[in-house]
């Protein structure tokens, strides 16, 4: 009997992590690719082949898996000896997310169709054995679960410009291809992160139009009205954190192309606004986020796709009053990581959990003050930046060596890619 996974894959999990940095490239031509012109022209002579299930899996696994409970950060001088209270979800993922906040979704097309993995809130698919391992199989069963497709067909996104900047038109989005596209929602993380302020002390102030933001004066009580942050910079500093998670993901995957032998390579050359669904061409698409536009902003604004990623702000919440309802539901409610009920990696986890403070009435009125002050005077929220995010992807193919053989010294792929269609591809006999 055959065995259910290919040879490749023992390979893979012995891989050395330092091979997997050292030898990370990116490796554009893919098997069906063609340069036109130019000193790499070149036209494949291999047939085009799409990724199997299992390694489309392996990769998305990489970009966007669960990897069990996460830790959490112990202690805060200010209000010990509670918990501290940041963290939006309960699981880990393979990347980090600031202060556990946990933001993003995963989103990828191929041929068939274009998927979420809907992986941000999941709770852990297995403990961890005392050894602190976890089953690699069972790790790539889960991210399958949470697979859910939501187009059929590929994402519809040209190849040429302006959707994609000129030097990626002959290799993004290709057929065969897998395009992996993780989208933050900064609307929740600036929300989180006004409450992370307000948990340390401080509150918002407008530095685009000089002023404190009015009604302040009655949250006196708990906090210091005059130890500030400018709103650009909260919003800015989030936009960079959350820059970071997304990239993390991008890179994880990119580590895995290395141990899997598969060609491809992190970038962020797409116009994101396009990608997201804002070019207002119906022929593009994109992802079909709903967005607004108002002449106060330089761009158009994404708010997401109703029933798959929506923003915690209007029009997907009434007010920013029940957005900061939502958001606490989510850290406080069912499967929150502050219910006492949500199991964890600690002995006894009902404590760990239960010794969070959880935002009371005036805490969450004084959060959503300052929200709803942003999105009266700004028109939406936040202020500054785009409600949705995106900035990189990762795309994943099986490499021509041909081609790299042909203008490469060698050296320029690894034993990996060298012996990838047999580990990978190649039937075994009976």
């Amino acid at each position: 009997m055959k065995n259910s996974t290919p040879p490749g894959f023992s390979d893979m999990l012995s891989f050395p992590l330092i091979d997997a940095l050292l030898g990370r490239r990116s490796r554009r031509f893919f098997a069906g690719a063609e340069i036109p012109d130019g000193v790499f022209a070149y036209t494949s002579a291999r047939e085009a082949l799409p990724l199997s299930e299992f390694e489309k899996m392996l990769v998305l696994s990489a970009c966007a898996g669960n990897t069990s409970w996460h830790h959490m950060i112990f202690r805060a001088k200010r209000y010990a000896p509670h918990l501290s209270n940041y963290a939006g979800a309960a699981g880990g993922r393979v990347f980090p997310s600031a202060a556990g906040f946990h933001t993003s979704q995963t989103f990828f097309t191929d041929d068939d169709g274009v998927y979420l993995v809907d992986m941000r809130d999941a709770a852990a698919f297995a403990e961890r054995t005392e050894d602190g391992a976890l089953d690699p199989e069972a790790f790539v069963a889960s991210t399958r679960q949470h697979v859910r497709r939501i187009q059929e067909g590929r994402l519809k996104i040209p190849s040429e410009v302006p959707f994609t900047e000129a030097h990626n038109t002959w290799v993004f989005n290709k057929p065969s291809t897998l395009l992996v596209i993780p989208v933050g929602d900064l609307s929740q993380h600036v929300l989180l992160a006004i409450c992370y302020m307000l948990q340390n002390g401080l509150v918002l102030y407008d530095d685009v139009n000089r002023r404190s933001i009015p009604g302040l004066s009655r949250f006196a009580d708990i906090v210091d009205i005059d130890n500030v942050w400018p709103i650009t910079f909260v919003e800015q500093w989030s936009l960079s954190e959350l820059t970071v998670e997304l990239a993390t993901s991008c890179y994880a995957g990119a580590l895995m192309l290395q141990a899997m032998g598969l060609g491809g390579w992190m970038f962020n050359g797409v116009d994101p606004f396009a990608m997201l669904g804002c070019s207002g061409d119906p022929a593009v698409p994109g992802l079909g986020f709903r967005f607004d536009s108002d002449d106060r902003w330089p761009y158009p604004n994404p708010t997401g796709l109703e029933g798959v990623m929506e923003v915690f702000c209007p029009p997907h919440h009434p007010d920013m009053r029940a957005a900061v309802e939502a958001l606490c539901e989510r850290k406080f409610g069912p499967g929150g990581p502050f219910h006492p009920d949500t199991p964890g990696p600690w002995k006894d986890s009902r404590k760990v959990r239960s010794a969070a403070t959880v935002h009371d009435e005036r805490f969450r009125q004084c959060v959503a003050l300052q929200a709803q002050y942003l999105f009266d005077t700004f028109g939406k929220f936040p202020a500054t930046v785009p409600a949705m995010f995106l900035i990189m992807y990762l795309q994943a193919h099986h490499l021509d060596l041909d081609f790299y053989d042909t203008f490469f010294k060698p050296g320029s792929y690894l034993k990996t890619h060298a012996n990838h269609m047999q580990r990978w591809h190649m039937p075994e006999s009976d």
